[in-house]
């Protein structure tokens, strides 16, 4: 049997998403736990690495944009921090295992765990029943969500930072490695919004200038009361269309929320834009899903 079923394929197309249960087992999930617990003991972050993520407009022109070493990392396995666990001296302010955003943008490629979940044939299904034909892997992350201080992530959508000729050709795989609820910063959407196009892009800005990447537009304005939360069990999976809106709170709850995400393209007749801050490289070109 399919792990997505032809219901579930016709709720994705009409919601924009959709949470299922069970995608990995609990030993899996602790297994991409375990060897993250590893990526982050061996770190050793240059002093001018320090930048810290957000979602906010300007924060994320301010840290992003400058930072070459955002804008590079597609090929790489790099480090970014939630805002105030450094002091002046860029020193932690906490444990640098409680310090981390997020990991990102390659670790589907370069570490064999992950790339062994990424290409599995339950994500393999799930493609095919969503009618990709040629899916190539754009990106991935690891995403803590930290206990007390994992940082807000305001109303946005995917293609505004992975932006497609046509659109719609972009899906991510959000995998929860434990529990998302309500307390400790699950994923909120507004059903039916992927229908509304884009407002906001964020491009690279011409060589030779800085910031390195910058926004056309400006995310809309959404009416709270729209936004339906998403809660998943560990092991479950939260399939995300670029064009729909979602966000999740701060987490203010005691749990950190690991997650394990990736993005993938349907590639077949579509543009990827040179624009994006994300670019395929010689070392990494975008990898097929398919195996």
């Amino acid at each position: 049997m399919d792990f997505l079923t032809e219901q579930d394929a016709v709720k994705y197309e009409k919601d924009g998403y959709l949470v299922l249960e069970g995608l990995l087992t609990s030993d899996e999930c602790d297994a991409l736990r375990h060897r993250m617990g590893e990526i982050v003991e061996d770190m050793d972050v240059p002093e001018h690495c320090r930048v810290q993520f957000s979602t906010n407009h300007d924060e994320q022109l301010k840290t992003q944009g400058n930072a070459d070493y955002f804008i590079t990392s597609g090929d790489k396995i790099r480090f970014f921090f939630e805002k105030g666990v450094f002091n002046d001296k860029g020193d932690f302010t906490v444990p640098k295992e409680r310090s981390l955003n997020k990991i990102g943008h390659a670790l589907h490629a370069i570490e064999p765990l992950y790339k062994t979940v990424t290409h599995s044939p339950k994500i393999q299904g799930i493609a095919k029943k969503l009618d990709m034909k040629k899916p190539v892997i754009l990106q991935s992350m690891y995403i803590f969500k930290q206990p007390g201080i994992g940082g807000e992530v305001t109303p946005h959508q995917d293609a505004t930072f992975l932006y497609t000729v046509p659109l719609g050709r972009v899906i991510g795989v959000w995998i929860a490695l434990e529990d998302a609820t309500l307390q400790n910063g699950c994923l909120w959407f507004i059903p039916g919004s992927h229908n509304s196009g884009i407002s906001r892009r964020m491009v690279r800005t011409p060589k030779g200038t800085f910031p390195l990447t910058d926004f056309t537009g400006r995310e809309q304005e959404y009416d709270e009361m729209l936004f339906i939360p998403a809660p998943v069990k560990k092991g479950g999976v939260v399939l995300i269309h670029g064009e729909v809106v979602h966000r999740s709170a701060r987490n203010t709850s005691e749990d950190s929320r690991h997650v394990y995400t990736f993005h993938l393209m349907d590639s077949k007749e579509t543009s990827w834009s040179p624009d994006n801050w994300l670019q395929p490289t010689e070392k990494l070109p975008f990898p097929s899903l398919y195996t």
